[in-house]
């Protein structure tokens, strides 16, 4: 599955048919994304390879750890490492062509908007599971 930021600098690819994907509805997320939510998913490295841009990529990261990685040219939030973890967190909205692509969690929902009108389709965690647990929602380790 291939992506790309909206102006098409940052450009990569992951080694999978289908993603599993959660939508995270903390407040950092929503300001992250500029909407109720942010969907993503989290594959492993080995999974994961950038096809253009990744030196270009520009970062931010809080305090607490919560880093965003972005286009410098538009602004798009792009793939990142997950600390010194082997693996990548993917944001599903860059997916060109998401086939596959299935929400099965919904995180920080005791802290969602108020505005927010989760669907249910999937279970919804008042914040969000351990880092094993979530890998196994999303299948990522395999």
């Amino acid at each position: 599955m291939r992506g790309s930021c909206l102006c098409g600098r940052v450009v990569f690819e992951v080694a999978a048919s289908g993603l599993r994907l959660y939508q995270c509805h903390c407040s950092l997320c929503r300001r992250q994304s500029g909407a109720m939510s942010n969907a993503a998913t989290i594959v492993a490295a080995s999974r994961f390879r950038w096809i253009a841009g990744a030196d270009s990529v520009a970062s931010w990261q809080r305090e607490g750890g919560f880093r965003s990685d972005f286009c410098p040219t538009c602004g798009a939030p792009v793939p990142n490492p997950l600390r010194d973890l082997p693996y990548v967190w993917v944001p599903a909205g860059l997916i060109e062509d998401g086939g596959r692509m299935q929400v099965v969690a919904h995180l920080h929902t005791a802290s969602k908007a108020a505005w927010d009108a989760t669907a249910t389709g999937a279970p919804c965690h008042d914040t969000q599971p351990d880092f094993p647990a979530l890998l196994a929602l999303l299948r990522a380790d395999g």
